[in-house]
């Protein structure tokens, strides 16, 4: 049976990954890894997910099964954190949680949902999206197409072809939107923008299918789920994968969250029942030590207020980032406007440079990011930024 396979293609950005830890360059430039990093290019835990750790460990009498939804607590919080504790679709019990290993288990969740809910449904990404939003999709038989998003030549949303496309789906079909810190390109909606694309969703009756794997990294917590919040308002069904990796700092936890809204609680129980049914079908019961972190931080204020202080520092630090790289390369002479960076979000943006001045970045002066010209934000600090600004400058002056 294995003689008949044939080698699938590696992942471009952990092939990047080695070739940056083998080279022995003194001076090499990570920009591939879409991890949040300090300024001496470690991740480090935050300082509330230790003392949580600490009294998961000294409080913790039983590793049985939490059962197919997770804990309780952490689904409440992860739903009080994305919609706010006041909420009318909380208030009316519409909302259904689950844990989920993961934000990528969260989106395997939804996509099994998805075909149960409707064999046929085509589910739309912005072109670009996540590298691996298709091939995720496409693994459980959802037909997957794209509508337009990011416009290469001006750095700027083709906001207007956006809306075009969103106004002729189907109300049979699902659209996939990402909340903040859009993933490759930085470039998010406004919350004007925002209130367009959910005018279009409510008379078109799509299903939206909101991605947030970066709430408080944009411009805060709840500045960041203004269109999650406002999008669930307004429609009778939406779909919400959340992750903790990247604001709590919990990669290798696998912690996120799923969460359906119906039309009214009724409808939400039905639609709960196939939920936990396709987790039962996936992975039958999920992770708990990650969830336990993240529901002790939400569920002390002192705790709490400790997470959001070391979210505002890890935001505040790439922001930063991302205004002292567009000086470092006019201070450097380049003349190519690169400021769309300093006023985009999150961890990534495409530096818009050719896949040959990025090879010829990695080749002679050992800065590693993908083909695309996708850059992490977060690999850039003090230490390195006048070598990365002067390495850009060579290759495109």
């Amino acid at each position: 049976m294995f003689n008949k396979l044939t080698a699938m293609p590696a992942d471009p950005i952990l092939g990047l990954l080695t070739k940056y830890r083998e080279d022995p360059h003194s001076q090499k430039v990570d920009l591939g890894v879409g991890v949040y990093k300090d300024e001496s290019g470690h991740t480090p835990i935050l300082s509330c997910v230790k003392k949580a750790e600490k009294f998961r460990l000294d409080t913790e009498s039983t590793k049985v099964y939490i059962g197919p939804t997770g804990s309780a607590d952490f689904n409440r919080l992860m739903s009080e954190l994305a919609f706010g504790t006041d909420h009318p679709a909380l208030l009316a019990n519409r909302v259904r949680t689950v844990s989920t290993p993961g934000g990528t288990g969260a989106l395997r969740v939804a996509a099994d949902f998805i075909k149960r809910c409707n064999p046929n449904a085509t589910l739309w990404v912005s072109d670009p999206t996540w590298a691996n939003h298709t091939g995720l999709f496409e693994a459980a038989g959802i037909n997957v197409k794209t509508y337009p998003y990011y416009d290469y030549d001006s750095k700027s949303l083709k906001f207007d072809e956006m809306k075009a496309a969103l106004a002729s789906i189907s109300a049979d079909d699902v659209v996939l939107l990402h909340a903040c810190c859009h993933n490759p390109s930085g470039m998010d909606l406004t919350n004007e923008q925002w209130d367009e694309i959910i005018a279009i969703s409510v008379n078109q009756g799509f299903t939206p299918l909101i991605d947030m794997a970066y709430q408080g990294f944009g411009d805060g917590v709840d500045e960041d789920a203004y269109g999650v919040r406002n999008m669930a308002a307004a429609v009778e069904t939406m779909v919400l994968c959340s992750s903790c990796s990247k604001n709590f700092g919990l990669y290798r936890e696998r912690i996120g969250a799923c969460t359906i809204i119906g039309k009214d609680a009724a409808r939400a129980d039905i639609a709960f029942s196939v939920l936990l049914y396709v987790v039962r079908c996936i992975y039958s019961m999920p992770p708990a030590h990650g969830a336990a972190i993240v529901e002790t931080i939400l569920g002390s204020e002192t705790l709490k207020q400790e997470w959001l202080a070391e979210l505002k520092e890890m935001r505040e630090r790439i922001n930063g980032n991302r205004a002292m790289l567009v000086a470092k390369l006019k201070e450097k002479g380049v003349q190519q406007n690169f400021d769309f960076i300093a006023e985009q979000k999150g961890m990534f943006s495409f530096l818009g440079i050719t896949s040959t001045q990025v090879a010829e970045l990695q080749e002679h002066y050992s800065v590693y990011m993908v083909d695309s010209s996708r850059i992490s934000i977060a690999g850039i600090g003090n230490g390195n930024v006048d070598y990365l600004a002067e390495s850009i400058a060579k290759v495109i002056c």
